[in-house]
């Protein structure tokens, strides 16, 4: 069975980790009007989070960046040891470029602003569920504008290091791809290191980003980075 048909008619398993308790009223009262989403808990704190997504083994798990007892990024550490099949997509009011990072490094297979629209936040839950990774498209805007800024000689990837930096942003380690691109684990080796310093970054998640970002992979295509 494909992947995509795997996850046709699947109802899609919710924990929110919010501390206020409008906004977590407010996603219920969303995803009560739609079929294919239902909330199986919520938490306000770290180690609540964590005794959740333990019980639950949600397929999603909304994760603000700000709460109490360590954080979101604690969150997102954890429940990627003690429910490996649970996704983690970030709801939060900081679009600081750090966070983004911090939080994307941790697991999270998403990041959007509180200030997205239901219906984003709906297709953000949608797509991370099937295995994409998921930027506010505010957020790709800024990190654009970044790029520009932070960048301004041209960048210029050959074909090769392009194929490998599609191979980055969707999570596939070096090994990996060597065997998807029919190369030589050192040769892979070796256009990792080129891309990150034509790019300017210091870690294979900033490189997925930026391929996401800039249209290098499609978002549906992208997987994430561990």
């Amino acid at each position: 069975m494909s992947d995509n048909l795997q996850f046709q008619n699947r109802i899609i398993s919710v924990v929110v980790v919010e501390d206020h308790s409008l906004v977590r009223a407010g996603m219920k009262e969303i995803f009560s009007k739609i079929d294919d989403i239902r909330v199986v808990g919520e938490a306000t704190e770290c180690a609540q989070a964590i005794e959740v997504i333990k019980e639950s083994k949600p397929d999603v798990v909304l994760v603000d960046i700000q709460i109490p007892g360590g954080g979101g990024i604690e969150v997102i550490k954890s429940a990627k040891t003690i429910s490996s099949e649970s996704k983690c997509l970030v709801v939060s009011a900081y679009d600081d470029y750090a966070y983004i990072v911090a939080a994307l490094e941790a697991g999270a297979k998403g990041y959007i602003l509180k200030t997205a629209g239901s219906d984003e936040l709906i297709n953000a839950i949608r797509s991370v569920f099937s295995g994409a990774t998921v930027v506010d498209d505010e957020i790709a805007k800024r990190l654009r504008k970044r790029w520009q800024t932070e960048h301004k000689a041209a960048i210029d990837l050959t074909t090769r290091e392009i194929d490998v930096l599609r191979c980055l942003a969707k999570g596939l380690s070096n090994k990996q791809a060597a065997r998807e691109l029919n190369l030589g684990i050192r040769t892979v080796e070796g256009y990792v290191s080129n891309v990150l310093a034509k790019l300017n970054v210091q870690s294979r998640t900033e490189a997925a980003i930026w391929a996401v970002q800039n249209h290098v992979i499609e978002p549906a295509d992208s997987l994430g980075v561990d």
